[in-house]
């Protein structure tokens, strides 16, 4: 195989496995894939709503959806933007910050094997290799 199938592999692989772990989390806690990303981008920020959007490629209304759902679950809520009256906020509730930790820690020790045989320096090393490639997005 040359360098760049198997570069696409690797990248498609990686994916698939992410994917399929992170889908078996949310699903252990009756959250969907798209529930589970919006906390953890909710774990440290409070985003404006069209930011939001534009984080998960989503539209807008999907993430009104989105939000509302876990918003009567208790785990969101919205507010007025300091900033600009016009735009919403979004933010974790008590609750909702509870069960994003949670999931971070779940994430994280589903991660751990994954990467157990690469030194500090090479995880670093993938860490910016993936955010470059993350940069890239259209």
């Amino acid at each position: 195989m040359d360098g760049e199938t198997e570069l696409l592999d690797g990248l498609v692989q990686v994916s698939f496995t992410m994917t399929a772990m992170l889908s078996k989390i949310a699903s252990a806690h009756d959250l969907s894939l798209t529930q589970l990303r919006l906390l953890a981008i909710l774990r440290d920020r409070e985003p404006r709503m069209a930011d939001l959007a534009e984080h998960l490629g989503l539209d807008r209304s999907s993430v009104s959806g989105l939000v509302d759902r876990a918003a009567r679950a208790g785990l969101v809520r919205r507010s007025a933007s300091k900033e600009d009256g016009r735009s919403v906020r979004v933010a974790l509730t008590a609750e909702g910050m509870r069960l994003a930790t949670a999931l971070h820690a779940e994430v994280t020790s589903s991660v751990d094997p994954l990467t157990a045989g690469l030194s500090a320096a090479e995880k670093n090393r993938l860490a910016a290799l993936l955010g470059r490639i993350l940069d890239r997005r259209g």
